[in-house]
C-alpha cells in the first residue's frame, strides 16, 4: 500500500483518545494495517499506533526481530492488536530507555510495568490474549499509550534522562555522510 507520514509531537491528533474499531475484516481496516506495517518497516519502528499516521482508531501493531533502533531488544512477535486492554500482573515497575517515531531522534527513561497481560482482537476479530514481560511488555504499553493521547515524554520522571539519541548513545549513531 503506502508508507505514511508519521505525525510528530505537537500535532493535536496525537493528544486525542482514539475511537474503538467497530468492524473487523473490512477493506478499510486491511488497508490501514498494510499502511501501518509499511510505515513501521520504513521507519525501523518496533511498533506503531494508528493515531501516529493520522487515523484516530484503537489499532496498534508491533514486532521486533532485528531492529537497528533497538539492537539489544528481545524478539517480539509481529502482532496486530485492535481495541486493546492491558492489565498489570504485578506492581513491579522497570525503568528503560524509550524512543518514538513521533518524537524522532530522542530517547527518554520511562518506568513501565514489567509484567502485563493484554487482550484485544486481530484484523478479522479473533481474540488475541497474551501474558508478557520485559521489552515486549514495554512496547505494548508504549503503543497503547498512543491510543489514549499519551506520548512517552510525559511519563519521564527525571528530565536529566531525556535527550537526543546521538548525544546519549554516540556508539549507536550512524556517521553522517
Amino acid at each position: 500500500m503506502a508508507v505514511r507520514e508519521v505525525l510528530k509531537m505537537g500535532d493535536p491528533l496525537l493528544l486525542q483518545v482514539a475511537e474503538p474499531v467497530a468492524e473487523f475484516g473490512t477493506p478499510q481496516l486491511d488497508a490501514l494495517l498494510k499502511d501501518m506495517f509499511d510505515t513501521m518497516d520504513d521507519y525501523d519502528g518496533a511498533g506503531l499506533a494508528a493515531p501516529q499516521i493520522g487515523v484516530s482508531k484503537r489499532v496498534v501493531i508491533f514486532g521486533v526481530e532485528a531492529n537497528p533502533r533497538y539492537p539489544d531488544a528481545e524478539h517480539v512477535p509481529m502482532t496486530v492488536l485492535i481495541n486493546p486492554e492491558i492489565s498489570a500482573n504485578s506492581p513491579e515497575m522497570e525503568s528503560g530507555w524509550e524512543g518514538c517515531l513521533s518524537v524522532p531522534g530522542m530517547r527518554g527513561m520511562v518506568d513501565r510495568y514489567s509484567h502485563i497481560s493484554y487482550r484485544g482482537f486481530d484484523a478479522v476479530g479473533n481474540p488475541v490474549e497474551r501474558e508478557v514481560q520485559g521489552f515486549h511488555a514495554r512496547v505494548v504499553q508504549h503503543e497503547c499509550d498512543h491510543l489514549d493521547g499519551i506520548l512517552y515524554p510525559s511519563r519521564i520522571k527525571d528530565m536529566r534522562y531525556f535527550g537526543f539519541e546521538d548525544v546519549l548513545f554516540p556508539e549507536l549513531s550512524v556517521p553522517k555522510e
